[in-house]
């Protein structure tokens, strides 16, 4: 009998991703191991719940679920520096891969980290606190959290040149350490859904879409107040549907709250992947008015629809825009100047802003990245 192949690990730690854009990049990187790294590695999954995991997709992956991950801040670290250490030593894993900021106390050949929360190079403001407390003290301590272990890694994976600026300035690491890598956008098959939730409510106006969880940096409210700019003009035939319903947290409930009467202005909650995609299909414009990302998932999403997209005068959005025939950029905080956009939009009297091609090198993919760490 020939010698036993024993292979080697690689752990992917999600364990605090559950929701949006965050657990979709885990769920492709996952669905990217299963179909192309399990032939020679063995691949462990570490995530909050194994429910939010189709098996059939990921067959080929070992999962580990901590329930408790998100119960507080102090849990989720002591798993970190702590009961992840212990693993580490058990499995002596080849890769050690964390997918949500911080970089544990764990022992691997290669460590890497994927950094996409950008709440240490936002301004700080007291709205923040009184709409979600929790994440506005954490936030505080994200530069600290970041920097722990972070130069212990062989890799420190961004989305984007500006945070890979950030990132060696404010850390000190090695321009070589820091890898910059676009997500790969594949757009979904088309479908067509039944369930009114997912229809446009009048066929017969302009539709703008605004896809986001509630958080207070999703800027919904410059919606609210362009929609009242209109209003004021008399422009009626128009719509706006963002996917918050005023229950999800105390930001939400302001929104709600302060534009429930917008006739215009319609809250449909959130909704599932295929229902925001038959969305995108449905409307006429996206407005992405967010004043902090590390990429914008929904700007590339729309973008395959060829569709003009209205969104903010920041730099994330520029460098996921990359070149584009029919943007229109505002500056995110004047509800005014966003009036005007949409209205330019209703008339067809539109001029688009000029894009700009990314020049730097970048890896676009998992693929890519892969090729590299590895």
């Amino acid at each position: 009998m020939g010698e036993k192949f024993y292979k080697k690990k690689i752990i992917i730690s999600g364990i605090n991703l559950f929701e949006g854009g965050t657990l979709t990049i885990l769920k492709d990187n996952l669905k990217f191991a299963n179909d192309c790294l399990s032939n020679n590695y063995e691949v462990i999954a570490l995530v909050h719940r194994i429910d939010l995991f189709n098996s059939g997709e990921f067959n080929k992956i070992n999962f580990i679920e901590f329930p408790k991950s998100r119960d507080s801040y102090i849990i989720r670290l002591y798993f970190e520096y702590f009961y992840f250490k212990k693993l580490s030593k058990k499995w002596n894993p080849y890769l050690w891969f964390s997918l949500h900021d911080i970089t544990p106390n764990v022992c691997a050949e290669i460590r890497a980290v994927y950094c996409h929360n950008p709440t240490p190079f936002k301004n700080k403001s007291i709205i923040d606190l009184f709409f979600q407390p929790t994440l506005f003290l954490f936030s505080l301590f994200y530069k600290f959290i970041y920097r722990v272990n972070i130069k212990r890694n062989d890799y420190v994976i961004v989305q984007q040149i500006w945070l890979k600026k950030e990132f060696i300035n404010l850390f000190g690491l090695m321009n070589k350490s820091v890898l910059v890598c676009h997500p790969e956008y594949k757009k979904p098959q088309q479908i067509s859904l039944k369930d009114n939730k997912s229809l446009k409510q009048n066929t017969n106006v302009f539709t703008f879409f605004y896809p986001a969880l509630a958080r207070p940096f999703k800027n919904f409210e410059v919606i609210g107040e362009a929609i009242k700019v209109l209003e004021i003009k008399g422009i009626n035939d128009f719509q706006v549907i963002i996917t918050i319903n005023g229950s999800e947290n105390n930001y939400s409930k302001y929104i709600f709250k302060n534009y429930k009467d917008l006739k215009k202005l319609i809250f449909v909650g959130m909704l599932s992947y295929d229902e925001v995609n038959e969305y995108y299909k449905e409307s006429d414009a996206l407005i992405f008015p967010s004043t902090l990302e590390t990429w914008g998932l929904p700007i590339t999403e729309f973008k395959s629809f060829s569709k003009p997209i209205i969104l903010s005068n920041l730099p994330y959005a520029f460098e996921t825009l990359g070149q584009y025939d029919k943007a229109l950029f505002f500056e995110p905080k004047n509800s005014n100047e966003l009036a005007e956009k949409m209205l330019s939009l209703m008339n067809e009297s539109v001029l688009f802003d000029s894009t700009v091609k990314i020049e730097e090198k970048v890896l676009v993919g998992w693929g890519d990245l892969y090729d590299k760490i590895l």
